[in-house]
């Protein structure tokens, strides 16, 4: 079992050392700037598949989903406009300003299941260690983590979302970690 202090609501939170997959998840979405109408795109794209789960966003990018339109054709050859997100993303920080490490420290204390974090790997970041450390931490607790469109595509269609008979493994070397000597 690992315990994790969560400074956002001053209690422990538990996790088991295998977590079964929810059927609602927390999903981080990030895009940075020259990356950003794609990530609308994809949201667009798999607005009906991510409707049904909580959505995480820093700054901007969080603001974009909260404002899409989605026109959606009806019988009579009429189009009605749909806000699918308007209210329903939570809104962090921008990712140079804080964003980033807001995400960083949900994944570590269990809050965030899959990050889609569409980053510009052509240009470095004034913010380079933020990215670097979404990754590693993406990476070290185990959770579904995607850099591109066709990856995210994958993880959101995935059978193994919502089956509770999958076990997400979290790595023994966080608790051998936190458990350590120190001398």
């Amino acid at each position: 079992m690992l315990i994790f202090a969560s400074r956002t609501n001053f209690s422990i939170t538990t996790l088991t050392q295998e977590q079964l997959m929810k059927e609602i998840l927390n999903i981080a979405l990030v895009a940075h700037d020259s990356r950003k109408k794609e990530i609308i795109d994809w949201v667009r794209f798999n607005s009906d598949l991510l409707k049904g789960h909580n959505l995480y966003a820093t700054g901007t990018t969080g603001k974009l989903i909260s404002e899409l339109s989605i026109e959606v054709s009806q019988d009579d050859d009429t189009a009605l406009v749909t806000h699918p997100f308007r209210d329903k993303v939570h809104l962090l920080l921008s990712g140079p300003l804080g964003g980033d490490q807001q995400i960083g420290a949900m994944i570590a204390t269990g809050q965030i299941d899959m990050l889609i974090f569409f980053c510009d790997n052509l240009v470095m970041q004034g913010h380079q260690n933020d990215v670097s450390a979404l990754s590693r931490l993406a990476s070290l607790y185990n959770i579904a983590f995607a850099t591109n469109r066709t990856t995210a595509d994958m993880l959101l269609t995935s059978a193994l979302l919502g089956n509770e008979g999958y076990e997400r493994k979290i790595p023994s070397c966080i608790q051998a970690y936190a458990n350590r000597s120190v001398k």
